[in-house]
């Protein structure tokens, strides 16, 4: 009985979601974030000019991926994200500021390594960005690997 009260439930949001007109389906609409502003802390100096000491490989790549949808705690960065890093996750209807939108170019390429880097590290002031703090150095910069391939895919 459980389980088929779980897919009835998946499947009515499924519904609601691609139902035109209906709360959830409006949620999941595309919006206009790219370019996208933002008035975020700028990290200190020494860390701003950081720059990754990891290969551009296929291994960091794959690495950062698994982190950015599986593995994150205390949440996956596809939550707020999305699955293809468009700021666009299931958690970002309820967001004020959006979720950055990583596969915008324009935007990206304007923010440097060290800062990414001091986001993921320490969270995002004044948005839903929370902290991971217990990620190793060579976790964030596989993570910040695979960001900065979003903005490629989606240009």
């Amino acid at each position: 009985m459980r389980i088929l009260n779980i897919l009835s439930i998946v499947f009515i949001g499924t519904a609601l979601a691609i139902i035109p007109g209906t709360a959830v389906s409006e949620d999941l609409k595309p919006i206009e974030n790219c370019p996208q502003s933002r008035s975020t802390k700028t990290a200190p100096s020494d860390v701003l000019k950081k720059t990754s000491p990891l290969r551009n490989e296929p291994r960091n790549l794959r690495k950062g991926k698994v982190l950015a949808h599986v593995k994150a705690k205390p949440i996956a960065c596809k939550h707020c994200h999305g699955m293809n890093g468009d700021g666009m996750g299931a958690m970002s209807p309820n967001m004020a500021p959006k979720p950055r939108n990583f596969t915008c170019e324009s935007t990206m390429k304007k923010i440097s390594d060290g800062q990414l880097y001091w986001i993921i590290k320490n969270g995002s002031e004044g948005t839903s960005m929370p902290p991971y703090k217990h990620f190793s150095d060579e976790k964030i910069w596989q993570l910040i690997q695979y960001i900065r391939s979003l903005a490629k895919q989606g240009s």
